[in-house]
């Protein structure tokens, strides 16, 4: 094996005065003053983020998070010139099958570390030991402790090619994937770029691609009252959540300058997404998911300044918008849980559907977070006829 290809272990351990740092920006926030209505309308509202900053100052323990986080086998290797980060948990059960968990934006490895332990030890969680994975958890290229990156032209293809290398690497010649948001377009990727050696694919939210908009009057016509509620939404987003994106797209490295400075900023443009995409909406995020899971996340863009970074590989991808994808074969299930918008007589044209579960009174975008038992059991149920 020659150097570049390695696999080294790895450790989280953050330096204290990068802590201290931290908190003496936390210390000097310079607070606007509230919007008229003060609500999440126009964005995170500063009453709310004020008891969130406090708390991240006083309370929050990132020593703890790090505990956490390396209880699991943490590894880094580079491929095609980037460093790329990993947890590989393998099951105690010798037949596990092995299994590529890939997350979005603005996610981490940290939304999977409910799962870690129901998906490779199922006889310790009530489950049957013969639905067993031994899970490789990557960090997108760019985010965290996989970023930055240094070179353009990370599309899904690419980071797909990195994982089928990664599985390669690690001796794994018959996997599944799974993932959700951005990894919703990875996982299937992956079974396009190394179908002989993906089994199956699961997605929660939506595989690709979205429909065409504005639909046509007999094509609207045609839609289930479900479908049509989640073509509303697919509206909805486009006008009134939008922004973001555009941002980010197209001038990643000028709004990276505000979110690696300020701490504050970091960590309110995170959380207006998780406010919008957990579900129930009129619920406030740290209700749904904790504060401690929210900052550990958040934590991951600050300590490694990777801000900009995720943006840029996340969305910043240099492939066309809507350009067809040529259809694996690959057994592809999907998992759409209440606050998501996958609509299944449009995935299933780049994508071969063996499974489909609607989920309409519970959960959000973030399935391994907020609904971590769910998850787990459509996971377990899709592959147990693929292993």
């Amino acid at each position: 094996m020659s150097r570049n290809e390695q696999v080294t272990p790895f450790r989280v351990d953050i330096p204290q005065h990068e802590l201290d740092a931290l908190h003496a920006k936390l210390d000097a926030i310079r607070w606007p003053a509230p919007l008229p209505g003060d609500g999440w309308d126009t964005g995170a509202p500063t009453r709310w983020l004020r008891g969130l900053v406090s708390y991240w100052r006083e309370t929050y323990d990132w020593r703890a998070a790090e505990r956490e986080l390396n209880q699991y086998p943490q590894f880094t290797t580079e491929i095609d010139g980037q460093r790329i980060h990993f947890l590989h948990v393998r099951s105690p059960e010798p037949d596990a099958l092995p299994l590529v968990l890939t997350h979005g934006w603005p996610g981490s490895v940290v939304e999977f570390l409910d799962v870690i332990g129901p998906l490779t030890d199922p006889r310790a969680h009530g489950g049957d030991p013969a639905d067993a994975f031994h899970v490789v958890i990557p960090s997108l290229p760019g985010f965290g402790f996989s970023g930055p990156v240094a070179e353009s032209g990370w599309d899904t293809a690419r980071i797909a090619r990195t994982w089928a290398e990664l599985m390669h690497r690690l001796g794994y010649e018959r996997y599944g994937a799974q993932g959700g948001d951005l990894g919703a377009s990875v996982s299937p990727e992956l079974g396009r770029v190394a179908t002989e050696h993906v089994v199956g694919v699961h997605v929660n939210g939506d595989p690709g691609p979205m429909p065409d908009l504005p639909l046509t009057e007999a094509e609207s016509a045609s839609l289930s009252p479900l479908e049509r509620d989640r073509i509303a939404r697919i509206e909805a987003f486009m006008r009134e959540e939008f922004g973001y994106l555009a941002i980010q797209s197209t001038r990643p490295q000028t709004l990276g300058y505000g979110l690696i400075d300020s701490p504050v900023a970091q960590l309110a443009w995170i959380m207006d997404k998780f406010r919008e995409w957990t579900h129930p909406r009129s619920v406030d995020p740290e209700d749904i998911l904790g504060r401690d899971r929210l900052l550990t996340n958040v934590m991951l863009y600050w300590l490694t300044g990777t801000a900009a970074s995720a943006a840029y590989v996340g969305y910043a991808q240099e492939q066309a918008w809507g350009e067809p994808n040529k259809n694996s074969g690959v057994p592809t299930g999907v998992l759409v849980l209440a606050h998501d918008v996958g609509i299944r007589r449009y995935a299933e044209r780049e994508n071969t559907i063996v499974r489909w579960t609607d989920v309409t009174d519970r959960g959000g975008h973030f399935a391994a977070l907020e609904e971590p038992d769910l998850l787990t059991k459509d996971v377990r149920e899709f592959f147990r006829t693929l292993r």
